[in-house]
């Protein structure tokens, strides 16, 4: 490693690790991919990824276990997702196989990153698939590059599993029917500026409604949204214009897994008060707990503004255990270096 790190303080940004992995996609098939140390690459002006947003990108962790083991999280999962992702935009799939053993190269080659069990921090994984042959038409590319880069990172937000405030917008995050249920880097650039107006306003992000009728709850800024009922059940949102989140169908099981009642349903806006604990949940935040959130200029609070609320935390510690290892991983969730 060329710089000692902070591990106890690294929040959530880039840094250089020692190398990427990079396949290509030519004459109708991925070639066997590279290390390679640089973090740039170079491509055609034409390439459909800058024209017309043929991209597609996934976010996953390495953990340090207590013993020293390097542990993946569902990475077969992720693979799926990008399939679905490229389904929609018609990119090139990247087989599953393929897909794991490549973050398992990287991981590999860049396990000196991933920060020592006990400090909160893992390795982000970001795998990104993008059009990279010239077009000047609005058509699928005939080629297609593979990334994976990675970077140690600690807590999403800085108050890590401690309670946030959310408004909702009114801005939608994607359409009915459109790609909503696809992570392209479309859906991120659009929701920059909602994001930036509720920072603004003091809060730490925004509450996207569906865009059909804006009368129920679809994602919290870039995460899903959960809520605690008061009888203590487990519900998320369901909607065609959400992003399934590999760590919402994970917490859907733990649920299970700890007693609860657990359920997709919609959430609407005005039926706050069905909820005694919220948060968000994703693969960078994991969770975080949502202290309040004001819609139509009225603030409606959870649990509490300032406190964690004991299922949202059992939650969040028995998930964390298992990524981590010390919970025994009944679901065949892990994958081991």
């Amino acid at each position: 490693m060329t710089q000692e790190m902070d591990w106890a303080n690294l929040g959530f940004g880039y840094r250089k690790a020692n190398c990427m992995f990079v396949a290509e996609y030519k004459d109708g098939k991925w070639n066997e991919g590279e290390l390679r140390e640089e973090d740039t690459l170079p491509i055609h002006v034409a390439s459909t990824c800058l024209h017309y947003g043929q991209e597609g990108f996934e976010g996953m962790k390495a953990y340090r276990a207590k013993d020293g083991r390097i542990l993946l999280f569902r990475p077969e999962e992720n693979a799926k997702r990008l399939q679905r992702t490229s389904e929609r935009i018609m990119m090139a799939k990247v087989p599953t196989d393929f897909f794991v053993d490549a973050v398992k190269k990287v991981v590999k080659a860049n396990e000196e990153f991933i920060p020592p069990y006990g400090t909160g921090g893992s390795l982000y994984i970001r795998p990104v698939l993008f059009g990279t042959g010239p077009m000047m038409g609005v058509q699928p590319s005939k080629e297609y590059t593979f990334v994976i880069f990675v970077s140690p990172v600690g807590a999403y937000f800085k108050a890590g599993l401690s309670p946030v405030n959310f408004i909702t917008t009114t801005y939608d995050r994607a359409a009915a029917h459109g790609t909503g249920q696809a992570k392209v880097g479309g859906n991120y650039a659009g929701s920059l500026l909602p994001h930036k107006e509720a920072v603004d306003k003091g809060f730490a992000d925004c509450v996207y409604l569906d865009p059909l009728t804006h009368t129920k709850i679809d994602e919290v800024g870039a995460a899903n949204f959960f809520g605690i009922t008061k009888d203590g059940g487990f519900v998320t949102p369901i909607s065609s214009s959400i992003l399934g989140s590999i760590t919402k169908y994970s917490l859907l099981q733990v649920a299970k897994d700890l007693g609860m009642e657990a359920e997709e349903r919609e959430v609407h806006i005005d039926n706050l008060d069905e909820f005694a604990e919220a948060g968000a949940c994703g693969t960078a935040a994991v969770i975080t707990p949502i202290g309040a959130i004001e819609h139509d200029g009225k603030k409606h609070v959870f649990y509490s503004e300032t406190e964690t609320g004991p299922i949202t935390r059992k939650l969040y510690d028995h998930l964390t255990g298992i990524q981590y290892g010390d919970i025994e991983d009944k679901h065949g969730w892990i994958t081991e270096l």
